[in-house]
């Protein structure tokens, strides 16, 4: 006789059944899941058929929109040709081919990367992050360089949540109780000005002293000892941080005095969300290894690459005779299905002109922001490049006086902005709500969520008042 089950609700069964990611336990046993049911274009329902704008394309990521029918056809036809085999040994498939070609021609002649020679395809950032940083010890033991361990990152920088990954990322609330970072990665000043600046420095003077805070950590660890340097074009999960003007040229001429590779980490900012294919090309870099996931395939599909240099590329096949096999490598690394959806979302984007889109209409909803809440009593900043948007949130404008970290100023906002039926994430680093919406997003959706955003932020405005007087 079979055991009777109690008819749990779908909000039961999640609490007892599933440990989520980045979620308070004591306020999810309470509180229970959004379960997202469908999602059309910019658009998400819950699975009771509440309709929300999505500014956030998931975790900055749903590039192309929600519910392409291209795409779940690209998928079924791939999965009934090929579902799976590994590319370990030398195997290959021809969608995971054509993609690797199609991503270094992408970077060649849409970012001037004309330096980039190979890819390697993993299931996430973090693990590509990860790779990385594998590449990196692998490429200087080769040379006979075996000091050149240490890598630095900056403090608000966000590259993945596993162990290596996780250490990289310099937002300490990722470290809490984890033992990270691991030895070997250092990090370096957030070059954030509106924030961190010194009272009256200017955002040259503040890149200097950026500059300088870079090399004088190089010279303490000992350049013999640091092998890279790893860096968001624009720190996405920091607060959508924007570089100084001319910081990264500087960056990277210290680099190549002292021999030390650059990991470009394009997680978020390739494929069109700054309004071209990559910031590597919006910012000049020359990266010796770049990092992508994401909007590779929307989503649509687990996948990241890490695109290395001929620099590195050069020195891993002079090596091959003596060294062997790279034994590395994910079980789903090169996974057909991923290959050939990446390859659909890839033509969505060019077929549909959802580059140019984001350069278009990310301007727009700038301004529509910076004009509808711009001059709000507790709105400090609204910046962004292309269709990756920040509003940062500060207890007093004049003195640019941040609110305390424990109010959670901008979680009161994003949660009066989802009774509105706008889905916006506050950010772990400091008071940003970012907008990083689907790139297929129309003026007129713009309008819609800028118009929920500050009815939103009205809402919220006499307990914003009562925390700026008490931080």
């Amino acid at each position: 006789m079979l055991e009777e089950r109690p008819n749990y609700s779908l909000e039961d069964m999640d609490r007892q059944s599933v440990l989520h990611p980045l979620t308070s336990i004591a306020t999810h046993m309470k509180s229970g899941p959004l379960i997202v049911g469908r999602g059309k274009g910019v658009r998400i329902r819950d699975h009771k058929g509440r309709e929300m704008i999505d500014c956030g394309a998931g975790l900055w990521c749903v590039n192309i929109g929600y519910g392409r029918p291209e795409i779940a056809e690209a998928a079924r036809a791939a999965i009934e040709n090929l579902n799976y085999y590994h590319i370990f040994g030398g195997s290959s498939n021809e969608p995971i081919i054509r993609l690797a070609d199609r991503i270094l021609t992408l970077l060649r002649e849409n970012a001037g990367a004309r330096h980039l020679a190979r890819v390697f395809f993993g299931c996430s950032g973090s693990d590509a992050n990860d790779t990385n940083v594998k590449l990196v010890r692998y490429y200087h033991n080769l040379l006979g360089k075996p000091d050149k361990k240490k890598i630095i990152s900056r403090e608000g920088a966000y590259h993945g949540l596993t162990c290596a990954a996780g250490s990289l990322t310099g937002i300490p609330v990722y470290h809490k109780a984890f033992d990270l970072p691991l030895p070997g990665v250092v990090h370096t000043s957030c070059p954030h000005w509106y924030r961190f600046a010194k009272a009256g420095e200017s955002e040259a003077a503040f890149c200097a002293r950026m500059i300088a805070e870079l090399e004088a950590l190089i010279e303490r660890e000992g350049p013999a000892t640091i092998a890279a340097f790893i860096a968001e074009p624009i720190m996405g999960t920091g607060g959508v941080l924007l570089p100084p003007e001319g910081y990264f040229a500087r960056v990277q001429e210290i680099l190549k005095r002292h021999e030390i590779l650059f990991i470009a980490d394009e997680v978020i900012t390739g494929f069109g969300r700054t309004g071209q294919w990559f910031a590597t090309g919006l910012y000049e870099l020359e990266p010796d290894i770049v990092t992508l996931a994401k909007g590779v395939t929307s989503a649509y599909f687990p996948l990241s690459a890490s695109v290395i240099s001929e620099r590195i590329w050069n020195v891993l096949e002079q090596a091959s005779p003596q060294y062997g096999a790279i034994m590395h490598g994910f079980t789903y690394s090169g996974h057909p299905v991923g290959g050939a959806i990446g390859l659909a979302n890839l033509d969505i984007m060019e077929n549909e002109g959802l580059i140019d889109n984001a350069a278009k209409v990310g301007p727009y909803l700038l301004e529509r922001l910076r004009a509808t809440v711009g001059d709000h009593d507790y709105v400090g900043d609204v910046r962004g490049e292309g269709l990756v948007i920040a509003v940062e949130f500060i207890a007093d404008k004049r003195s640019r006086r941040p609110f305390e970290a424990s109010a959670n100023a901008h979680r009161i906002v994003s949660a009066k902005a989802l009774e509105l039926d706008l889905m916006v994430r506050p950010l772990p680093f400091i008071e940003v709500i970012p907008f990083s919406p689907p790139l297929c997003i129309t003026a007129a959706e713009c309008d819609e969520a800028v118009d929920r955003f500050a009815r939103a932020l009205d809402q919220a405005t006499p307990e914003l008042h009562r925390l700026a007087r008490a931080s």
